[in-house]
């Protein structure tokens, strides 16, 4: 992890944007991780987990790095219940010189209905970083989130 974030400065920083300055790829970054977390509100695993490339690796909090389409979908499974919402919105954004890789940043909000009815959120952020593929799709790469509290 500590790799990653040496290697911001030399390959992100750039050309990292903040929410109303989003252009180019960085755009195109943002507009993928929106049709992502999209993809949650609609409680499809499949759909949410088709946004990883194959080789994915996924960071949830308090769990082991999750590897692979098989083990991220395990990981994500809790989507379906009905009781579960999570969103989440990139408020940073960027892409390398080569543009090959990019990352997007923001915060999430996650809500569970209780069996009494009553809802709790938490919040939380995230940091992903993203692959171009050979047919010029972004995939997400290392998915990394945790909570405020």
């Amino acid at each position: 992890m500590g790799l990653l974030f040496g290697l911001c400065p030399v390959f992100f920083c750039h050309v990292a944007a903040q929410a109303a300055e989003f252009t180019g790829e960085a755009k195109v970054l943002v507009q993928q991780d929106d049709a992502w977390s999209a993809s949650a509100g609609k409680r499809d695993v499949d759909l949410l987990v088709s946004f990883y490339a194959d080789d994915a690796v996924a960071y949830p909090p308090r769990d082991k790095a999750a590897t692979g389409r098989a083990a991220i979908r395990a990981v994500w499974a809790g989507i379906a219940d009905p009781n579960y919402s999570l969103s989440w919105k990139a408020t940073t954004a960027g892409v390398s010189k080569a543009g090959e890789l990019g990352f997007t940043a923001g915060t999430f909000l996650e809500t569970t209905k209780r069996v009494d009815g009553k809802a709790t959120t938490a919040t939380g952020k995230f940091l992903c970083v993203w692959r171009k593929q050979a047919d010029g799709k972004w995939k997400a790469v290392h998915d990394m989130w945790n909570y405020d509290n």
